[in-house]
């Protein structure tokens, strides 16, 4: 059985800061607590800049990555604007992007690698951190669920009850068909292919394709590695 539901004060700020600490180490919180759900709802703003502004093909890739960054809650400063705008939208070229809409719950625990891109329509619920290696491609509908609940239903007990979650790692160079699934606590290796559809329930190693639900090895590459690691240095 779960351990016993921790049920802080919403009045008391060092409650709310050891609830804060206890969803991101992956313990039974409660997601009701006056930070939270501001947080929560920044993040909704956030999101409808994003989807709605990004959405437009008129918009500038430096203003893409601008409301990327506020979205994520990401300080690290951009390079400087140039005069000229194709100079200036040239910069960002290997700059994470992602197609709208996309739906998170806090953004500031999604971490994305350089040159990651990722299809529309994604969900990431990001109670705990979700970190994405560089290069990965992700494709359309897909979803990284951070978040889970407590299975005994007394402890759950529907709205008023805890949840928990885990953090979801993937790798460096790898490529998600649509409509993937990756559950809670997941970490995906390296060069790693999910076949459309798939839902990834347990760890899966370095180059090698999976596939089905739960997912499965189906192959594994035959990737010459010193040709990879010298294309990973390039791409530094």
């Amino acid at each position: 059985m779960s351990s016993p539901a921790f049920r802080p004060d919403p009045t008391s700020p060092s409650d709310c800061a050891e609830n804060h600490r206890r969803m991101l180490a992956g313990e039974l919180y409660c997601c009701w607590t006056p930070d939270l759900v501001q947080a929560r709802a920044r993040c909704k703003s956030a999101m409808l800049k994003y989807n709605t502004e990004a959405a437009d093909g008129e918009t500038s890739r430096r203003r893409v990555a601008e409301l990327l960054m506020d979205l994520l809650q990401d300080p690290t400063p951009l390079p400087p604007k140039l005069d000229d705008p194709e100079q200036d939208d040239a910069q960002f070229a290997d700059f994470p992007y992602i197609d709208t809409p996309v739906k998170m719950d806090y953004g500031s625990n999604v971490r994305l690698g350089k040159g990651v891109y990722m299809n529309s329509s994604c969900t990431l619920l990001d109670v705990c951190p979700i970190t994405i290696g560089a290069r990965t491609l992700i494709g359309p509908n897909v979803s990284f669920y951070s978040a889970t609940h407590p299975i005994d239903p007394v402890i759950r007990n529907g709205m008023r009850g805890p949840e928990l979650g885990k953090p979801i790692t993937v790798g460096e160079d790898c490529w998600f068909g649509g409509s993937v699934v990756v559950l809670p606590g997941v970490t995906i290796g390296r060069g790693v292919v999910v076949g459309a559809g798939s839902v990834v329930t347990k760890d899966v190693e370095d180059f090698v394709v999976v596939a089905g639900n739960p997912a499965r090895v189906v192959k594994r590459l035959d990737v010459q590695r010193d040709e990879y690691e010298k294309m990973v240095r390039e791409n530094k």
